[in-house]
């Protein structure tokens, strides 16, 4: 059914709830348990990448990269062509600024890959782990020192035990934490290049991807000429692998597109902790690296830190909504007392009731 040219009618129920009436979609209700699904899916399988790197063996971290670039862009050509997804491209190609944005995006989200992937497969996936945790951190000095966004008083205590954590840290590997530096501060700028390019997950992905394919075809030709190319000696199975490096790139980032339509950023800001849980969990249970008292003090304070960038997060989006419905009350208000202002003098009205 629908309501107006376009417009689908969405069954509705009217629920009570501290004597003012809600509608709720039964629509509404299926979009949010997909999207909690898409991003559960979605984190889950960023989560449980270091079990697939390792299975690649003994194929090395440069090779295994290239051909993630490779068979990325395949695995998202294919699903721009299933859902006809084109028209984006040509207004892009008129945009130089935009294009040189999504060559810088290229080559950090290509750098963090690269450690991570090497990282995973040198024994080091716990400090990866690190990485995505303290990733959120990064992205607020990166707002703080580029865009020179203003911290609330609880950030700054976020940040400060952070600062106090990696410290801690580096006392315990009896060095700063690279690894995790690294995959933190690549990503987060990579994070601020996607905001400033401003296309969708797919979209953005084929453009990053098709900016790495010729360098990554040329690293595989190199390595092929040499003799050190493992995609057709080590048997099918591995080529296989090698070649699935693509589909795993891509799902989860479709998963992750579709989540983030249908789910509150609050809602996705606490699923994306899943991932570092899970790589977390694998290098302590899976792949058994070593956990001393230093290292559990760190990760301690950077779990802190998060636990009160996340209670902070979810304050300031409460006030947000009700501020945000503080306002469209009094505009109602307004309106209504507005009509009345201006009928008619012996007109009935006729009778209706709100439902909020």
């Amino acid at each position: 059914m629908t309501d107006g040219p376009g417009r689908r009618y969405l069954p509705q129920v009217v629920v009570e709830t501290s004597g003012r009436r809600r509608v709720e979609s039964h629509e509404s209700k299926t979009e949010t348990r997909t999207g909690l699904l898409c991003g559960v899916l979605a984190y889950g399988i960023w989560g449980l990448f270091p079990l697939y790197w390792p299975l690649l063996e003994p194929t090395g971290a440069v090779e295994i990269l290239a051909h993630r670039m490779v068979w990325s862009l395949a695995a998202v050509t294919v699903v721009l062509a299933v859902t006809r997804r084109w028209d984006w491209i040509r207004p892009l190609l008129r945009q130089p600024k935009r294009l040189g944005m999504i060559a810088v995006g290229a080559t950090v989200i290509s750098l963090n890959w690269g450690v991570y992937i090497w990282a995973v497969n040198s024994g080091h996936v716990v400090e990866t782990s690190l990485g995505y945790f303290i990733n959120p951190l990064a992205t607020i000095a990166f707002g703080v020192l580029v865009l020179r966004e203003r911290l609330r008083p609880a950030q700054w205590v976020a940040v400060g035990v952070s600062v106090a954590a990696v410290v801690v840290l580096a006392v315990g590997y009896g060095k700063p934490p690279w690894i995790a530096l690294a995959i933190a501060a690549t990503f987060s700028t990579y994070s601020l290049v996607k905001k400033k390019v401003g296309l969708g997950g797919l979209e953005s992905m084929a453009a990053e991807t098709a900016v790495q394919f010729l360098p990554a075809l040329a690293v595989l030709v190199f390595l092929g000429s040499r003799g050190e190319s493992t995609f057709t000696s080590e048997g099918g199975g591995h080529t296989l692998l090698l070649l699935g490096t693509g589909a795993i790139t891509a799902l989860p980032l479709i998963s992750f597109g579709a989540a983030a339509v249908r789910l509150p950023l609050s809602v996705i800001g606490m699923l994306q902790y899943l991932a570092p849980i899970f790589q977390f969990a694998l290098g302590l249970l899976v792949f058994h690296e070593a956990m001393p008292a230093e290292r559990w003090a760190g990760f301690a304070l950077v779990w802190l830190a998060l636990a009160v960038l996340t209670w902070d997060a979810l304050r300031a989006a409460r006030i947000s909504r009700t501020e945000l419905r503080n306002a469209r009350l009094k505009a109602a208000e307004a309106a209504v007392e507005g009509v009345t202002a201006v009928e008619p003098a012996g007109v009935a009205e006729a009778p209706t009731k709100a439902v909020n």
